[in-house]
């Protein structure tokens, strides 16, 4: 049997040493969910929140089997590799095994000075703005960029435990650098940019307008790259790589 954790710091000392916002979040009981094998006293446990699922202790079938949300896509991180041979095992070629870079955490690490050099570099035929209740109904029906407010359950909840810097273009957002997640301290930044406007530092723009908006409140915007463009961008705002791991797409079509 699998349950979910009414109280979620039981699950803490499986996850100890985890630097994972996304699991902060669920162990503080913010955003996401727990799961494990026994309520008193488990043995694994699973932090889901959007398409992420994080499993830790013992490696359990059962669990890792497990989706409470039925995605037909979401991405498994195993703590250790006996872990990921269970995944492995359990999901066969419906597991593509992929490399995601880990970003250290220093908070005393960002130039403010140059990330307001590179804000202020952006062409006056764009307009940059924070995320305020009219844009966040908005980015909910934009489907390449809902993920900047799709965790949250309502704007209230954004406010509390969100932020984001959209850029627009003739009144339509083509970028931006929002909350995918926020734990109580920070939050998981998602950025993205529409395809037909990549690779005009859009992207750099909206990242150092976010970081310094964070700072601002004292917030830690934690980075986590999905691919290496997403680890120079963070280097370029001030960010240092820490190290690559390994991660399983799940995709019920395969």
């Amino acid at each position: 049997m699998i349950y979910e954790l009414n109280i979620p710091q039981k699950a803490a000392p499986l996850f100890k040493g985890w630097h994972e916002t996304m699991i902060w979040s669920c162990l503080q009981g913010i955003m996401g969910k727990i799961y494990t094998d026994n309520i008193e006293n488990p043995a694994c446990a699973m932090a889901v929140l959007g398409d992420f699922y994080f499993l830790a202790g013992k490696p359990n079938t059962e669990l890792a089997q497990y989706d409470p949300q039925r995605k037909k896509f979401r991405i498994i991180v195993p703590q250790n590799d006996a872990i990921a041979a269970c995944i492995e095992s359990c999901y066969k070629n419906k597991a593509k095994k992929v490399t995601r870079y880990a970003i250290k955490k220093e908070p005393k690490v960002f130039d403010k000075k140059r990330l307001q050099s590179i804000v202020d570099s952006l062409s006056d035929s764009y307009e940059l703005r924070m995320v305020d209740e009219e844009m966040f109904g908005r980015l909910v029906h934009i489907s390449w960029c809902k993920d900047w407010v799709s965790q949250y359950s309502s704007y209230q909840a954004y406010q509390k435990y969100g932020i984001g810097a959209v850029i627009c273009k003739d009144g339509e957002p083509v970028s931006g650098a929002s909350s995918y997640s926020g734990y109580a301290g920070g939050i998981e930044v998602e950025i993205d940019t529409r395809k037909d406007y990549r690779r005009k530092g859009l992207a750099s723009v909206c990242g150092a307008k976010l970081v310094l908006e964070c700072l601002e409140r004292g917030w830690y915007p934690s980075w986590d790259a999905q691919n290496l463009w997403s680890v120079a961008l963070a280097e370029k705002l001030g960010y240092h790589f820490d190290r690559a791991y390994p991660a399983y797409e799940i995709d019920q079509d395969t």
